[in-house]
């Protein structure tokens, strides 16, 4: 059930992440405070689960919180891997891998709206890449020092990341199947004109 209203403490919440992805970026490449970074990042992924848990439980699932939670998280992805890749943290063909999917993605949007949809459900693999990408960013950022700590962040920073980009990659692969379905299955949306 989808609330008309837009002005609720979950959307507020899917906003004020969405302000904190420029904030991570100045931190990341302008002064490298990465501790104020991963602060941002960390209340971002509390925030995340934080506005879909009261959204569901306040019924206050809406139109607006529904498209401001994935873009969100796709902004943040977008932003840590710009600057984890600039301050070559991490290799550009990973920083690159992640922004290839996503437009592959927006690729299948104008097919989409030929049968009337703007985007697909999220399914659990999907939402299982992003959870794996979302903790091995900070991971890896962690790991871009000297000592056991930065050695065991980094190590499991890898283990995330290539988990969380195979998991993408495969998300895609089956968001592109269900569309090619949904295609062959549906009839064409009549524009008006």
């Amino acid at each position: 059930m989808h609330s008309d209203r837009v002005l609720t403490l979950p959307n507020a919440l899917s906003a004020l992440r969405l302000l904190g992805v420029p904030l991570f970026l100045w931190l990341v490449l302008g002064p490298e405070a990465d501790g104020w970074a991963l602060l941002v990042l960390v209340l971002s992924g509390a925030t995340d689960f934080l506005d879909g848990w009261l959204a569901r439980r306040w019924n206050q699932t809406t139109r607006v919180g529904q498209l401001l939670d994935p873009v969100a998280d796709r902004l943040y992805i977008l932003a840590v891997v710009v600057g984890l890749g600039l301050r070559e943290v991490i290799p550009w063909w990973l920083a690159l891998s992640i922004p290839l999917r996503d437009a592959l993605m927006w690729g299948l949007v104008p097919l989409l709206r030929t049968r009337g949809l703007s985007s697909l459900p999220v399914h659990f693999l999907g939402k299982s890449a992003t959870f794996n990408l979302l903790y091995a960013f900070p991971l890896l950022l962690l790991g871009d020092g000297e000592g056991t700590a930065a050695e065991l962040a980094r190590t499991f920073g890898w283990a995330f990341a290539i988990w969380g980009v195979g998991l993408y990659w495969w998300a895609g692969v089956l968001y592109t199947w269900q569309v090619r379905r949904l295609l062959a299955t549906t009839e064409r949306v009549r524009t008006r004109g």
